[in-house]
């Protein structure tokens, strides 16, 4: 009798459980095999989604998140197919169509249609799709592991592998895209929820890891065994983007969400020499967006009026833009409603407008988000600046409660300013 979907998952929630518990991954790994000859990724995220709603902390599940892929490592259909079709492309220049159906037939033992197979086959297809998002995550991903295995590598041989890690140090512009423009839209337009709370948290510690490596001077031996094991988890979030995340949002994301992806990606600068190339059909769907955009506005080119005097539309976009400042208005019930436009050290995907402002911050950055905004709405607070350095710059982001004459809570604004001419400016 075929066990359900439900069943399945329940089974999966029992090996995480055991795992965080403490049992040995060969222990469970040899119960798993028992009862799955392969598992779905979609399979894997719902336990996992299903264990954060039943309270389990984040923190335990993105500990656990680099054992049970090891556990999964080779069992998800996904990956067998993928391995299935990258043998039909090695043997096609040898063998005849016929010949090739027969041995896919076999490599993945199909009888029947399978659904997954499918829908992996969907996701090959937007990878190899030029200009496709997920093709150029996918190259970067490939230059991210050729990396991982150069410095592993080196650190076998006792070469110095600090050009290596330096060069990775690079892998934060392609975290930062999935957590701008995929886990949020997963998990606010889908409720897929799993890549956000688990994956997001796994990238920053990643990359903060990676990070302090490169500004430690003494390599000593913690140094390295710091750096295998952070080559070691990064290689596995390689894994689990091309055989969790990718397929999930081939699954549900719409040819207008690519779009969107598409068009805010051009924001993130090219990393590892990956080119963001065209992607045709995009840009004529964009464009004629814009066409749209602009007719609607033509028709509707009224003035605003405001206390201080008036503005057309035309105007006032123009003048906020012009503005030295990076400009974000979220509503009072926590909607982005507003960026101004242009180049912006603090990445702003227009797919997040209408969107949760805490859909577009990682779980450790939520909770700072909820309480600055939390104490504005209570009155606590007016505003709230915070001074940091980004790309080697002196920025200040000045978060500020919106209120309207009567002290109503209407908002929060948030405005980023480089510092860096202030700074040569006032120094002595």
């Amino acid at each position: 009798m075929e066990t359900s979907s439900e069943d399945r998952i329940e089974l999966l929630k029992g090996y995480l459980k055991r795992l965080k518990e403490g049992e040995s991954l060969e222990s469970v790994q040899a119960d798993f095999v028992k009862n799955f000859k392969s598992v779905e990724a979609v399979e894997i995220m719902k336990a996992e989604q299903a264990l954060v709603k039943e309270g389990a902390p984040i923190s335990e599940l993105k500990n656990l998140c680099d054992i049970h892929s090891a556990m999964f490592h080779g069992a998800t259909k996904e990956e067998k197919i993928a391995n299935a079709e990258k043998e039909v492309s090695a043997s096609a220049k040898r063998e005849q169509d016929q010949v090739q159906g027969q041995q896919f037939s076999s490599a993945v033992g199909a009888v029947r249609p399978d659904p997954m197979r499918e829908k992996m086959e969907r996701t090959q297809q937007l990878i190899r799709t030029v200009g496709h998002p997920l093709a150029v995550l996918t190259k970067e991903n490939q230059v991210i592991q050729d990396l991982i295995g150069l410095a592993q590598k080196q650190l076998e041989t006792g070469e110095d592998p600090t050009g290596t890690v330096f060069k990775l140090r690079f892998l934060s512009v392609h975290y930062a895209k999935k957590g701008d423009l995929l886990y949020p839209q997963l998990k606010e337009k889908y409720n897929i929820t799993g890549p956000s709370d688990v994956m997001w948290t796994v990238d920053d510690e990643i990359r903060d890891d990676i990070s302090s490596l490169n500004k430690k001077t003494n390599h000593d031996e913690k140094w390295n065994s710091d750096l295998k094991a952070v080559l070691k988890r990064a290689g596995e979030m390689v894994y689990k983007e091309a055989n969790i995340l990718f397929p999930v949002a081939a699954m549900y994301f719409t040819k207008e969400d690519w779009y969107g992806v598409y068009r805010d990606s051009k924001d993130f600068p090219e990393i590892f020499g990956v080119k963001q190339t065209k992607w045709p059909e995009a840009e004529e769907a964009l464009q004629k967006q814009r066409s749209e955009a602009a007719a609607g506005t033509k028709l509707l080119q009224g003035e605003v009026v405001m206390p201080g005097g008036h503005l057309t539309v035309e105007q006032l976009t123009a003048m906020l833009n012009t503005l030295p400042l990076e400009i974000s208005f979220v509503d009072d019930q926590d909607i982005n409603r507003y960026f101004n436009e242009g180049p912006k050290v603090f990445k702003r995907p227009h797919s997040a407008i209408d969107r949760s402002v805490f859909a577009c911050h990682s779980p450790r950055a939520e909770m700072m988000a909820r309480s600055i905004i939390d104490d504005f709405r209570k009155g606590r607070l007016d505003s709230v600046p915070v001074w940091m350095e980004k790309n080697g710059l002196p920025m200040l982001v000045t978060y500020m409660a919106v209120r309207d004459k009567e002290g109503n809570y209407l908002g929060t604004v948030e405005v980023v300013q480089n510092m860096e001419e202030a700074k040569r400016h006032f120094q002595v």
